[in-house]
């Protein structure tokens, strides 16, 4: 048995079959054919499945299930258990004809009336998935075969009242906006909101349920992309004309109209679909069953926190987890501590290959319909997997964003990255939501569909960000993602400036590789909502808004030399006014820490010039072709 060989053998004999995790009978085919030991633990998978594989030959494929039935009828025990999936109705024996509506229910079919009748007997825990068609003619498994269960079939819409202080905050928020217009540059200024009003207004009501990103039409960038390309030089050719300022100055004063007019659709488009997300999200209701989950936590190096990590996944309150660690050739003591656990964790150890090749590894051996990725410095919430299987119960969801959280917020540094992680979950992500097209699902809290993200293509080791790219492609292949609010899990954030600037130099150029390698997105109307609306975004935030908010200050400036102090005073008090209220809003959906409101003068002022200048860097060292490293901030043992 533990000759290569024979191994080779079985694992053919098992792929021929489809018995057992097609993943990892490909990894240990592609070992095996390369002359390469296998681990123990593979060869008992491989026996245990092929004992299995025999004992289903012996009985000619067809295995008899012992069903109880709820008062149903005597009909032969043929008709109860679907013998190679016989298309006879469990209740009266007859066929189950192509025009008529028939109902699946413990892994037998019925006509949808005598369904109906056997529920007025007996009262049923679960609902089942009515369909149109009997079940194809196809060799029963066991192993296969599964009941996907629904919501009852009969049920009232649930509904929910907004949160009247969040729409309190909302309506002062947008009577500021108003308030701005109105004062900054007389009608430009009104004319720059009435635009983002029409552009807010178009998206929300063009808007289709995401059941797939896909649409079909000609190739050209989205309305939104040439609706904000074009406007500088309207907005720069009115200025002109009505001889507001020439040369230098008109052209700041043209960029801080037209970043005016993004902060005005961004504001009135994401706050009201914030407001009804958190609505929508308090009607997830539990899973008739939970699916089993294979969470992943790739280390390296990871020593100091790992422990931790593993001990809050193993407190974790879900039914069915399997939990995976990948220690990728760590140097310190990171794969000593977690085989610590590995009566009840599996640990994977590998050469070191990058946080994308461990992941690649990890998703090799996981056996649940549903990955979840979980960073090694990070400790997952209590309720969190629970709230990722809700965000799964839709069919069209291939992929779930958690709520990251900071945990270390011990100085200034670090409660404003707390507050730019929940302005950016609670308020922008939200509104990404509505699409079903959010781009980023996080690496420190993210899952997808295992089978959806091997068809997307899985982890790509040549960007800096996989968790970015990944996602991009998942929505590149048609799929929707959303997000979870409720699946929290509480990171590290660098706390020195040192630290900080190390990840953000990762993230930024990583960003831009992800930008560079999909920028066919945006002429390719094929992606829906990605093309639409998403990735014009992300190019807005990554490469416009840090080069126009340097403009600004330029336009600020000449204000100053002018002598408009009163003025330029009115313009930035307007705008912390503005942040705070943004702030306060997004604390009050996620219920968090009301003393992180204070530090949203530093959004407006210091922390938000910091992240402009360290993304105009990136994209300077992309633009010159500076090779990109890995860097990460130093872990701090708590």
């Amino acid at each position: 048995m533990d000759s290569n060989a024979t191994l080779l053998e079985i694992v053919k004999k098992l792929q021929d079959a489809e018995m057992g995790d097609s993943g990892r009978l490909s990894y240990i085919l592609h070992s095996l054919e390369k002359g390469k030991k296998i681990y123990e633990s593979d060869k008992k998978y491989l026996n245990k499945k092929y004992e299995q594989l025999q004992k289903t030959q012996s009985v000619n494929g067809a295995e008899k299930q012992n069903l109880k039935p709820l008062n149903f009828p005597a009909v032969p025990l043929s008709h109860h258990v679907l013998i190679n999936r016989m298309h006879k109705c469990a209740s009266c024996g007859n066929d189950l004809g192509l025009e008529e509506r028939t109902t699946r229910y413990e892994n037998r079919w019925f006509h949808a009336a005598c369904f109906s009748s056997i529920l007025k007997e007996s009262e049923l825990p679960k609902a089942t998935q009515v369909v149109k068609v009997p079940p194809p003619v196809e060799p029963y498994r066991a192993e296969t075969l599964q009941t996907k269960p629904i919501e009852h079939i009969k049920t009232k819409p649930l509904r929910t009242k907004a949160d009247p202080v969040l729409v309190l905050l909302a309506s002062i928020i947008f009577a500021l906006l108003v308030i701005t217009a109105y004062s900054m540059l007389s009608y430009l200024s009104l004319i720059a909101i009435s635009v983002a009003a029409v552009m807010v207004f178009y998206h929300i009501v063009s808007r289709k349920e995401p059941k797939s990103q896909y649409s079909y039409g000609r190739r050209a960038a989205s309305s939104y992309s040439i609706m904000v390309m074009i406007m500088p030089f309207v907005l720069g050719t009115m200025i002109a004309y009505d001889g507001y300022a020439s040369g230098i100055a008109g052209v700041i004063q043209t960029i801080f109209v037209w970043c005016l007019m993004l902060s005005f659709w961004q504001t009135m488009l994401f706050v009201p679909l914030a407001i009804r997300s958190v609505a929508l999200e308090a009607l997830l209701r539990e899973p008739d069953s939970y699916p089993k989950i294979s969470v992943l936590v790739p280390a390296y190096n990871e020593e100091k926190v790992i422990q931790t990590t593993i001990e809050s996944l193993l407190a974790t309150d879900y039914p069915d987890k399997e939990i995976i660690v990948i220690d990728d050739g760590s140097k310190d003591k990171t794969l000593e501590i977690a085989s610590r656990y590995k009566d009840k964790v599996k640990v994977i150890h590998k050469e070191n290959g990058g946080k994308a090749s461990a992941l690649n590894a990890g998703i090799l051996y996981a056996t649940g319909s549903i990955i979840t990725i979980l960073d090694a410095d990070t400790i997952i919430g209590h309720t969190a997997l629970k709230h990722i299987a809700k965000s799964f119960s839709t069919e069209n969801v291939a992929a779930v964003a958690g709520n990251i959280k900071i945990r270390n917020r011990v100085n200034c540094l670090t409660w404003c990255q707390a507050l730019e992680y929940l302005s950016g979950i609670q308020i922008m992500r939200r509104g990404l939501d509505y699409f079903g097209a959010i781009t980023i699902v996080p690496g420190a809290l993210g899952a997808f569909k295992k089978k959806k993200l091997e068809e997307a293509g899985t982890y790509h080791k040549d960007t800096l960000v996989e968790d970015f790219d990944a996602t991009v492609k998942v929505l590149r292949s048609g799929m929707v993602v959303n997000g979870s609010n409720m699946a929290t899990a509480y990171t590290q954030a660098p706390q020195k400036l040192h630290d900080f600037y190390k990840q953000r130099k990762r993230w930024y150029r990583g960003n831009l590789q992800v930008l560079r390698r999909h920028s066919d997105i945006l002429t390719n109307p094929r992606f829906g909502y990605l093309h639409k609306f998403s990735y014009p975004l992300l190019v807005i935030h990554m490469l416009v808004i840090p080069t126009t908010s340097l403009m600004v200050l330029g336009f600020t400036a000449y204000q100053l030399l002018l002598g408009n102090y009163s003025y330029v005073a009115f313009v930035l008090g307007m705008f912390i006014v503005l942040q705070y209220l943004l702030s306060a809003m997004a604390v009050r959906m996620d219920r968090d820490d009301k003393k992180m409101i204070l530090y949203s003068v530093f959004l407006v002022i210091g922390y938000k010039q910091l992240i402009d200048i360290l993304q105009l860097k990136a994209l300077f060292e992309e633009l010159v072709g500076l090779k990109a490293k890995w860097t990460s901030a130093q872990r701090i043992q708590q």
